[in-house]
Parts: C-alpha cells; structure tokens; sequence
C-alpha cells in the first residue's frame, strides 16, 4: 500500500492530524517538540459518495471503500540535514514515503509553543523545502561522482545519469526542488531512480483555527500560503481544522453533523485532505458492484484492463479475457446494469483498455 507522510515543523498539528485522520490516539499530540519520534502509521479510508450511489443500484448493505496509509513523521528543525533535532531519523523517514503531506500551522495561539518564535507559515515552508534540497545536494553530489568514475569505462547508463545529475546539482544549488527540474520523458524514471527527497509529490495542509474553517479565505496565513505554493512549486493546498477533527473522533455521527454544522461547513476538511493524498499518489478508483458487496479498488493511473484486474487477483490478470465496464456517471444516471446494456453504455473492453477511474466492472478471465 503507498504511504503519504505527514511532515511539518514541531507544533504545527500533525500528530493531531494523524489521529484524526486514523480516528486514533497512536499519534502522542503534546505542547512540546519531538513528542513524535518513532513513526507512526495508520490506514485510512478513502471517503467517496459514489459508493453509497452504487450500494443502492446494486441492493447490497457491504461497502468496501478504498484506503491508502499515513505515516506520522517527526518534526524538523533548521539544520536537519546536518543532523540537528531528529534530523538524520526525519529524512530517512521521508525517503520511504511515496508523497507528502505538509502541514503548516495558519493559526495564532499563544498556548501552544512555537519553535521559531511566531507564525510565519512561508517561512516554515521554505525551512523544511530547504533541508529536503540541502540533503539532496549531498545525495546527488555522491551519486554523479560515482557516475563519473564509471563514465571512464564507456558506461553508457553512466553517462545518461551524469548528464541529468549534472543539471540536478546546479538546480538544487539554486535552491529549487528536484520536482522542477525540466526533464524529457524518458528522463523520468532515471530522475526517479535518484530517490530524492524533494522530488517526492506534496500537498500542503493549511491548519486553522475552527473559526477561520468556514471563510479560510479570511484567514491571512491561508491567503500567503496559497499563493506562495502555487508561484514557487505549482503544488495544491486544502484548509484543514486538526483541533476540530480531534474533538469529531469522540462524537457520534449525528452529533459530529451538528458540530460541524454549528461552525458552517459540512466537512473539517479532512475528506479534501485524503482525497487530494490518494490523487497526489497518483492513484484512481475502479468500483465492483453486486448483491454480495459494493467494492472500490485502487490502481494507479495508465494500467490496463489485465493489470485491474490483477488488483483483485493475479488469476485474472493470468486469464484475463474481456472487462465488462460502465462509467459510474452512466450507471447512475441509468439507474441499473440492464438500463446502461440497453442504452449501449455498457461495454466490452479488451487488454489495451486504459481504466478510467468510477469504471465500474466486472471481469471475465480464464482459470
């Protein structure tokens, strides 16, 4: 299962966080820094609406719902790169995450420390973007000087990987994360290969006050980080409550609806969050619906048919023979599988066939 790191400076909310997203308390959420040290993690599941749509058409009272993993990292300081804090332990943990999801404190409160003094959410961003790089720099230094001894024997991967790293140091020199350097396509996988921190996918978590959770556009911390991830990194941000959704784990859902509904909104924000984690992972949902169960399946984006089907089982990818699809849109609107055959929306498709996510399918396979 891919995992999303929850990553951020000490004292911003992300072990709060983390036990509201896991409806937990693994997660020690305490008034001081490093209350985290080992990592924690937990599986959450994936809210989607088109399940319960889906339940109704095919009469069935199990819902399976996606689920992907967060893992709790401790916080960083100023110099984690060389060590400082729990910095060595901080990276490493980083390192084995599939994406990020950093968490940015966008609330005052005098009762709760914070490690540099004030609130200055651009400010927290560009320390821990700065450790990623700095420790990249030593990575990918280390990494092109033991290229370029290679080169000397007519390695031609070699040569393929210092002429990339070569552009990635001096990127990274100027202070920009590996995620922007420009690379060819087929460059990719090699970038890849260099497992570097800050090439890794992020999502930032504005965490605010609940009374900036109705009107976040408001708040002036929200507004700055906004424009400052989309002008420096082209990277999303969602509006997030941590304190609220801490205070939701110990209610019922009727009396959590009213809650929520007392501070104006629907939702913490906490849906928005792993929604945009799951896509940040660059995952999607195909559905299975019948009498026994309404199921929904994670795949990345771009596997074929054979390979969805390997999802459930590695017997029907072996024996795949057709998918039987319709879009979730489609089925809805229809109201059943025989209405979506009759209106010819209910298809056939074969082993090129890309899944598109809400697909909803049942497959055909050889034992």
């Amino acid at each position: 299962m891919l995992q999303a790191g929850i990553v951020g400076l000490p004292n911003v909310g992300k072990s709060t966080l983390f036990n509201a997203l896991t409806r937990s308390r693994k997660a020690e959420a305490a008034n001081y820094p490093f209350c985290t040290i080992e990592p924690n993690i937990g599986v959450v599941e994936v809210p989607d609406a088109r399940m319960f749509v889906l339940q109704e058409i095919a009469g069935t009272k199990v819902v399976i719902p996606a689920a992907i993993e967060f893992v709790d990292i401790a916080g960083l300081v100023a110099g984690a790169s060389k060590g400082e804090g729990l910095g060595n332990k901080f990276l490493a943990n980083i390192r084995e995450v599939d994406a990020i999801v950093h968490v940015v404190r966008c609330f005052d409160n005098d009762d709760i420390v914070h490690n540099m003094g004030k609130v200055d959410p651009v400010r927290d961003i560009e320390v821990i973007n700065t450790e990623l790089i700095l420790a990249d720099i030593q990575s990918a230094e280390q990494q092109l000087d033991k290229n370029q001894k290679k080169v000397k024997s007519g390695d031609k991967e070699a040569i393929a990987c210092v002429d990339i790293l070569t552009r990635l140091v001096a990127h990274l020199n100027n202070g920009k994360p590996a995620a922007s350097l420009p690379v060819a396509d087929d460059e990719r996988p090699r970038l890849k290969s260099f497992a570097l921190l800050s090439s890794k996918s992020v999502l930032y978590a504005c965490n605010v006050a609940e009374n900036h959770l109705a009107k976040p556009e408001d708040n002036p911390y929200v507004q700055q980080v906004r424009k400052y991830v989309a002008d420096h990194h082209g990277c999303e941000s969602v509006v997030i409550c941590a304190q609220v959704e801490a205070e939701l784990c110990d209610l019922p859902p009727n009396e959590a609806g009213e809650f929520l509904a007392s501070l104006g909104v629907t939702d913490s924000g906490v849906s928005a969050l792993i929604r945009g984690a799951y896509h940040l992972l660059g995952l999607a949902t195909y559905f299975t619906a019948g009498e026994k169960e309404v199921r929904a399946w994670t795949f990345r984006s771009g596997m074929t048919a054979p390979q969805c089907a390997g999802v459930i089982h590695t017997d029907f990818e072996k024996g795949f023979i057709k998918a039987e699809v319709v879009a979730y849109e489609d089925l809805k609107s229809l109201g059943s599988i025989a209405a979506a055959r009759d209106a010819g929306k209910y298809r056939l498709e074969g082993k090129e066939y890309l899944f598109k996510d809400g697909d909803v399918a049942l497959f055909r396979f050889a034992n």
